[in-house]
């Protein structure tokens, strides 16, 4: 399959693209940058046209944001935010859709949720109720995309919760300035909250690319795997740091609303789960 890729350089499209290769698709990457291996590179960015011509595939996991910040990465610019993010990620659906690309995968958010009564279980039939910029983007556009759906345009959106994984060039990692935070005495919060693996959310991309057509009804599948509290990531930090631990309390995790993932696994997805988190640590410290 020949299959475009944007997002290629960051933190979920790293992953996605080693993974799209390793299956044997024939990958392009839209960018501003070309990756550090294995695939074709077209200039591309969200405020351009872009070129889809001769690709069978689309996966969007390219977002413009604030460094660091998906809530509230709109900083000090949210027209900018929603003009560059919803109006050239639609740009994009529709010039896939007249290149003939015949299926979309969407990577979008649990955002789009909103705040719901501590431990409610997020579930894909909810209505979505975004109380943040970001999450309103999101949400916008996996309804643009739903209503580009037909037989020849085939579309999935793929929610997902916070994302953590292995290091990637010129990218800082999700917890750089909490590790930093720890070292210099700032007082830390208590906050727990939902993660998957980058490497996980690249394998439920690759799946929804790959199923048959009847898989992707409905078209939005959570991408979530378990429950992370600070307390505890500080902890293993400062274990494989070998420093003093200085600890928040720790959160409640009852109040953690996770979402479901019961539609991914029933195409046969199951993420790794929290035994991933000591050696990702290990190696987003080494880097």
């Amino acid at each position: 399959m020949k299959v475009a890729l944007t997002g290629a350089t960051g933190l979920v499209g790293h992953p996605v693209l080693r993974r799209l290769l390793g299956a044997g698709h024939e990958v392009t990457a839209f960018g501003r940058r070309p990756p550090d291996f294995g695939s074709r590179h077209r200039p591309w960015d969200l405020d351009t046209a872009a070129d889809l011509a001769g690709m069978n595939a689309l996966v969007h996991a390219a977002f413009s944001h604030v460094p660091g910040r998906y809530r509230g990465g709109e900083g000090e610019d949210p027209d900018g935010f929603r003009r560059t993010n919803l109006h050239g990620t639609v740009a994009l659906f529709e010039a896939a859709r007249k290149a003939g690309v015949g299926r979309v995968v969407f990577l979008s958010s649990r955002a789009v949720y909103g705040t719901h009564p501590p431990g409610t279980l997020l579930d894909e039939t909810m209505t979505p109720e975004p109380d943040t910029l970001y999450g309103e983007v999101k949400l916008e556009a996996e309804r643009a995309l739903s209503a580009m759906s037909s037989k020849d345009f085939e579309v999935a959106v793929v929610r997902a919760t916070g994302i953590y994984g292995p290091p990637v060039p010129n990218v800082p990692h999700k917890w750089a300035q909490l590790f930093q935070d720890h070292d210099e005495g700032v007082p830390i919060s208590p906050r727990a909250g939902t993660e998957v693996h980058a490497d996980d959310l690249a394998r439920a991309i690759l799946r929804l690319l790959e199923a048959p057509s009847e898989a992707l009804e409905p078209v939005v599948f959570n991408a979530s795997d378990f429950t992370l509290d600070r307390r505890e990531l500080l902890d293993l930090y400062a274990c494989l740091k070998g420093i003093p631990a200085r600890l928040p309390d720790a959160a409640d995790r009852a109040a953690v609303c996770a979402p479901g993932t019961q539609r991914l696994r029933r195409l046969g997805w199951s993420p790794m789960g929290p035994g991933a988190l000591p050696a990702t640590l290990r190696a987003l410290l080494s880097a």
